[in-house]
């Protein structure tokens, strides 16, 4: 039974193709929503629940004409759209020093600039709506924390949120704007090794107090719940989703952590 219902609601989860967005698509398409996905490329397959599936509409989020027409496509054949949900993003591991002007932009923009370009269209869209609407930005614990590595995407992050905060001032009392960090995921890519094999995953999420990565469930249920009625009084907030946070490096490094960690 789900505990949310999105029923004759209009939901766009951009990047919603694959990991993460593929499982918010889902998830709301379960809880009754007509839902859109974007993506430069159509995939294979769609996100799907109980015999419904996703939308698709090609769009480059960096291209702000490509917004347009996603935004236009979705209200011409729905006449609305009540809930965003801005999950494309990411970045590849590049030390800062080496890394490429053109490089830096393209993530700084990604992560940052085209989300603020389609919040500003989709606003419009929802201040003429009589029930106004809801934003949901997936940022990440790296606008809060350093991340070494991925510099560009955290100073981005960061910036999306304190966006976030901004514009629920701006947009209220019509449109509620809300962010979810999340920690490191457990997609199918970290599956296959984007953080190492089996045995530096295992180290990965010792270092985690909740001893465990978060999932695409985590996530899902996150934006689900910023996006219904029960968070009908929740703006401009960012909702960490860490397991814990991460265990002090000087409590590792001395080899007290142990006394702090439950054993299995």
């Amino acid at each position: 039974m789900n505990r949310f219902d999105f029923s004759g609601k209009t939901v766009l989860v951009t990047g919603g193709t694959r990991g993460i967005g593929q499982r918010i698509a889902e998830r709301f398409l379960a809880a009754g929503a007509q839902v859109f996905v974007c993506a430069r490329t159509q995939p294979d397959t769609l996100p799907e629940s109980s015999g419904t599936s996703a939308t698709f509409v090609a769009a480059d989020l960096r291209n702000i004409e490509e917004i347009d027409g996603l935004l236009d496509t979705i209200c011409r054949v729905t006449g609305r759209l009540d809930v965003l949900v801005s999950n494309a993003g990411g970045s590849p591991f590049v030390r800062a020093a080496t890394a490429s002007p053109r490089l830096t932009e393209s993530i700084v923009h990604l992560n940052l600039i085209a989300p603020l370009h389609i919040a500003q269209r989709v606003n419009a869209i929802m201040q003429r709506q009589a029930c106004g609407g809801v934003m949901v930005f997936v940022a990440s614990v790296s606008a809060c924390r350093p991340s070494p590595g991925t510099t560009a995407y955290g100073a981005a992050k960061a910036g999306l949120v304190n966006a976030v905060a901004s514009l629920a001032i701006e947009w209220a009392p019509r449109v509620r704007l809300c962010a979810v960090s999340p920690s490191l995921v457990l997609t199918d890519a970290a599956k296959d090794g984007h953080y190492g094999n089996a045995s530096a995953l295992s180290a990965i999420c010792a270092t985690i107090p909740a001893r465990r990565l978060a999932t695409p469930d985590d996530v899902a249920s996150a934006c689900l719940f910023l996006a219904s009625d029960d968070a009908a009084y929740s703006s401009g907030t960012n909702l960490r989703l860490d397991g814990g946070g991460e265990i002090p490096a000087f409590l590792a490094a001395s080899g007290m952590h142990e006394a702090f960690v439950e054993k299995s």
